[in-house]
């Protein structure tokens, strides 16, 4: 239920002045140095072909083992493709979904990243993805999992959590120009519609939107709307996603008791759908920050 709340309780929210700091992450090495080393690649096929770079990498991190992945190391295939019927190229063999499959076997890694590309581009089970905005890497997400690129149930949300976890949505565009605020006294026009739930003060992102915008328009700091919803900076908004205003709670009010895993959603995705902090989620649950939710998982919200 929205209910849209007074004028005046937009400045009412401003006493919230508590930090959540989003939980630290433990960074593999090998993973900052497969995107130091590749970021470039996957750029240029962002450009060429319409394929987010964070998709890329993440899939090359995830397929490859960060490129330490026996195919990878003796095959540069860092992106698990298989021979099919119309391939003409080297073949290596390994144990996949069956025993002595047959794979792609690549010259240079970088010929890897080129076939990778053309696989998503001229096969038709695909095409729909690329009407996706390019900075919607959840959407592509799903659409490789349901398109059956990988028969693992989480695909998808591996994707998405290494891409939040290392941000590399940070390769999907130019970071936007931040904008310069106003030297006056007054406080801005009221330009946002706000919505209230379960105690809860939030709004609805825009297209194009960003926290700069945001906190602008209602009179917030960047940094206090990025820890109020657990996110770092330059972190990518999309059309909907839901912005709260003020501290997210440590459980989820009834009658919310629990929640069924859905393709393409993140821890992050859950606790911002529920109002709860991504720390209590984890604790609640007894899971670790390397927990990817897998479809059909359920969690505890209370």
């Amino acid at each position: 239920m929205r209910n849209k709340i007074p004028f005046y309780f937009l400045f009412i929210s401003t006493f919230i002045l508590c930090s959540l700091s989003a939980e630290a992450q433990r960074k593999n090495k090998s993973y900052i140095k497969y995107i130091d080393q590749y970021n470039y690649i996957a750029i240029k096929h962002q450009n060429k072909y319409g394929i987010p770079a964070s998709i890329t990498l993440a899939q090359g991190i995830l397929e490859s083992g960060a490129g330490l992945s026996e195919l990878a190391r003796k095959s540069n295939n860092h992106f698990g493709i298989k021979c099919h019927n119309d391939w003409k190229g080297g073949r290596t063999y390994h144990d996949d979904d069956y025993r002595g499959e047959c794979f792609r076997k690549y010259k240079r890694v970088e010929d890897s990243y080129e076939d990778h590309a053309l696989f998503l581009t001229q096969r038709p089970r695909y095409a729909h993805l690329f009407s996706l905005n390019r900075k919607d890497y959840k959407g592509w997400a799903r659409g490789l999992q349901k398109s059956g690129y990988a028969t693992d149930k989480a695909y998808a949300n591996k994707l998405i959590k290494m891409i939040e976890d290392y941000e590399l949505y940070k390769f999907d565009s130019q970071v936007n120009a931040k904008r310069t605020n106003s030297t006056s006294s007054s406080r801005p026009v009221l330009i946002r519609d706000i919505f209230k739930t379960h105690g809860l003060i939030y709004i609805y992102a825009r297209e194009n939107d960003s926290f700069e915008d945001i906190a602008y328009d209602l009179g917030f700091k960047p940094k206090d709307l990025q820890k109020y919803n657990e996110v770092p900076t330059d972190f990518p908004l999309q059309k909907g996603d839901i912005i709260y205003l003020q501290k997210k709670k440590k459980k989820a009010d009834k009658p919310y008791y629990d929640h069924v895993i859905q393709v393409g959603e993140s821890m992050h995705s859950i606790s911002q759908k529920y109002g709860i902090r991504l720390k209590s989620l984890y604790k609640m649950n007894k899971k670790k920050g390397d927990y990817i939710p897998e479809e059909g998982d359920v969690l505890k919200l209370r």
